[in-house]
């Protein structure tokens, strides 16, 4: 039988403090990160926790990331700290990545799907910092969209996917990075990127050189450590085809593109977006995706890049999305 959603009135504000009331009482908060927005609920409160699957549809056995404001706050969600996931988080909290650590006995297994390791990470953005301040409690969220969506990187596309299905939206600009974070477990050996985002291999590898990355294999398996290892993801209700000579793409029907450089006959296409450079584009996407959905786009061309940087986890995303 499906789950009944609440009906309840959302209510928007830009206000940290009045959001974080609503976490307080139990209920699920739509919040900005510099990633993407983030749906929480206090990470102690199974119900509360149960509201955000049922809000968004989404998978029981598809783990949440929990947020911190502060290193202090780690203690309370994580039962030990390796000495490699500590050096990893001296360097790049607070910011957009997730580290994977063996789970307290206190987080409950509705966050974790049933796993005994947890996703931790601290934002940068500072409205989310003083949003999780005020909540006083580590807060778990994965991005606040149906899942399956594209992940919202705006305000008024949480509303468009959960205005009336969660408690409240903390109304902020839009995120700074437009891609989910990087997320590293570090429970083994060596660190092993289990998705990519804008803290890149190649910075994780200056700080550990031995840093390895997820084989396709592990990225299916039954149980995954980290969210968007299983389930669709990232995908617009248009089919996704990459180009990686858009000089010689043209568009048929009603097609949109997005990319660095001009696609051939660019009046073939219903609308075009063309980026200044990888960042541009990687803040771009979702919003672009769910605008080409908006206008009824059938086919969404989009320039491939090459795997280095940014790069590498805008190509995950990209090819998740060709491949639904």
């Amino acid at each position: 039988m499906a789950a009944v959603i609440r009906a309840v009135k959302t209510k928007i504000t830009q206000s940290p403090s009045l959001a974080a009331r609503y976490i307080l009482h139990g209920e699920t908060v739509a919040f900005p990160t510099e990633t993407v927005y983030g749906l929480g609920a206090n990470v102690f409160n199974e119900a509360a926790v149960r509201r955000i699957f049922e809000a968004k549809g989404r998978p029981p056995d598809n783990p949440l990331i929990v947020h911190i404001p502060s290193i202090h706050l780690l203690e309370q969600v994580a039962k030990d700290i390796p000495p490699l996931a500590a050096t990893l988080i001296d360097k790049f909290f607070p910011g957009p990545l997730t580290v994977i650590l063996p789970k307290s006995d206190r987080v409950p297994s509705i966050v974790t799907a049933g796993l005994k390791t947890v996703g931790v990470r601290m934002p940068k953005n500072p409205v989310a910092l003083q949003f999780l301040r005020a909540c006083g409690v580590p807060v778990a969220a994965p991005s606040a969209n149906l899942s399956g969506n594209p992940s919202p990187t705006t305000w008024q596309a949480v509303r468009a996917d959960l205005d009336g299905r969660i408690g409240c939206i903390l109304k902020a600009d839009p995120t700074q990075v437009g891609l989910e974070s990087t997320v590293v477990d570090c429970t083994g050996p060596w660190p092993v990127v289990l998705r990519a985002g804008a803290v890149t291999l190649e910075q994780l590898r200056e700080l550990i050189q031995e840093t390895e990355v997820s084989s396709p294999g592990e990225a299916d398996a039954s149980a995954p450590k980290s969210p968007g290892m299983k389930y669709r993801h990232y995908s617009p209700k248009a089919k996704v085809i990459l180009c990686t000579y858009p000089q010689y793409t043209m568009g048929v029907g009603n097609s949109a593109y997005i990319g660095l450089i001009p696609p051939a006959h660019t009046d073939s296409f219903t609308r075009v977006l063309l980026c200044q450079d990888i960042d541009e584009y990687a803040r771009s996407l979702y919003q672009y995706f769910r605008e080409c959905d908006d206008e009824g786009v059938e086919t969404i061309y989009c320039q491939s890049v090459r795997e280095e940087g940014l790069g590498m986890a805008l190509m995950d995303r990209l090819n998740r999305a060709a491949h639904k």
